[in-house]
């Protein structure tokens, strides 16, 4: 029964059915009841009369600003787990085509989708009484990734282990970073200004995530439960998104033998070995971070979904398809020009990536869904241009299907990673494709 029970559950994370589930759950009650919808998510579990720094504490506050930290600094484990010894972006050098994609993969969607709405809007097909100024608040929607259902579609389309996948994640979280930032710089709220200088304590709480490393500290939960409430805090006083919250924390976690982190020196590891602390990968406090939390987190990305994607399908106009042309061509035609470029320049592609596998990469990252949801909730306050904004940024969730579909159709997964372009962009001698 036990054993049972654990493949349910396995095949329940494998697949993203939580996060899924919550999406077609919010969908049909948004469409039936709208009203009730819109109650739960502003449900107040503690009372009415519970504020944190002034937010009322809410269902979807909750999920939103506490627990998605978890969610993300589960990414960031993957991250810094890559650019570990023997990771596919160890050295650190190779991240940087990555995170050049990532340019690319915001510069892309908002330069198609200025030029989608610039046609579109010339063509009088918007309703009159949205002028050009109105309908541009939206480009910064396109911007995002759905990290969660982009690692699921490249998991499956490359295979498990390949590097293109570590590349994707790396690329997702920095550019759903940068859609933060966006929304804090250009969606402002008047009444809640962007304040830096309390960026301060996210250093503080890097700095105590240090210390507590240099002092040899192997239980990850106080790195988590001490480091971490400072980043957070910080980012709430700033008016930033406190999500990312523990992405500059869990990269201080100690990791497998013979991991000098990506913070520490040479002579850590020299003392940590004589001392007989080699320690085994499973053991180790970054791995454990994700195992004792990895079913937690699958499992509350329901209310992830079920909290950001109540859409009703009335929704549906123009802006609608302005947003999914934004983030399939944009995202897919930025991220090759800008990897490319990059990897010509010097920054390679990691290896056993190819230009297909960029490619791929690029079309996948156009799953903009949850985290597009989001933005667009911030981007426009006219529920019917929000609506038609979060329709789009639902119909990007059949990228994911599409990339499936063509990944089988193009053999990926079915082979062996390959050796990646050529100095000069061209396939080195040994690439079979």
């Amino acid at each position: 029964m036990s054993q049972s029970k654990s493949g349910f559950v396995n095949f329940l994370q494998e697949f993203s059915i939580p996060l899924i589930g919550g999406v077609l759950v919010a969908l049909a009650m948004a469409n039936m009841d709208h009203e009730l919808y819109e109650r739960l998510c502003e449900f107040t579990p503690f009372g009415k009369d519970l504020h944190i720094l002034g937010y009322e504490v809410t269902l979807h506050w909750l999920v939103n600003d506490v627990f998605m930290v978890f969610f993300f600094g589960i990414a960031a484990k993957e991250i810094a787990e890559a650019c570990l010894p023997g990771g596919s972006l160890n050295p650190i050098k190779s991240a940087i085509n990555p995170l050049l994609a990532t340019v690319g993969g915001v510069v892309g969607p908002v330069l198609v989708f200025f030029g989608a709405l610039y046609v579109f809007h010339g063509m009088g097909l918007f309703h009159e009484q949205y002028d050009y100024a109105t309908l541009h608040h939206g480009w910064g929607i396109p911007t995002a990734t759905d990290i969660a259902l982009a690692w699921l579609v490249a998991r499956t389309v490359f295979g498990k282990g390949h590097p293109a996948i570590n590349f994707l994640l790396l690329l997702a979280v920095a550019d759903d970073a940068i859609g933060l930032v966006i929304i804090a710089v250009f969606y402002g709220d008047p009444a809640h200004p962007a304040q830096p200088q309390w960026l301060g304590l996210v250093a503080a709480g890097m700095a105590v995530a240090y210390a507590l490393r240099r002092m040899n500290v192997q239980q990850w939960w106080i790195y988590v439960f001490v480091a971490g409430p400072l980043a957070w805090l910080g980012l709430m006083k700033a008016h930033l998104h406190p999500a990312l919250a523990l992405v500059p924390i869990v990269p201080f976690l100690p990791g497998p033998r013979r991991d000098t982190g990506m913070f520490s020196e040479n002579d850590e590891v020299d003392e940590a070995t004589s001392h007989g602390l080699e320690i085994p990968s499973h053991h180790s406090p970054l791995h454990q971070f994700e195992h004792q939390l990895k079913l937690f987190v699958d499992l509350g990305l329901f209310f992830f979904a079920f909290t950001n994607a109540g859409v009703e399908f009335a929704g549906i106009g123009w802006m609608t398809w302005t947003i999914l042309i934004a983030l399939v061509v944009g995202k897919t035609v930025g991220v090759v020009i800008f990897g490319t470029l990059a990897h010509r320049i010097g920054f390679k592609l990691p290896e056993g990536m190819t230009r297909k596998d960029l490619a791929m990469a690029g079309f996948v990252a156009a799953l903009g869904l949850t985290v597009a949801l989001f933005v667009a909730a911030q981007a426009f306050k006219d529920p019917h241009l929000q609506g038609q904004a979060k329709m789009g940024a639902l119909f990007s969730g059949f990228v994911g299907l599409v990339a499936i579909l063509l990944g089988k159709m193009f053999g990926f997964g079915k082979q062996p990673a390959k050796r990646p372009l050529g100095s000069d962009g061209t396939k080195s001698a040994t690439t079979a494709d």
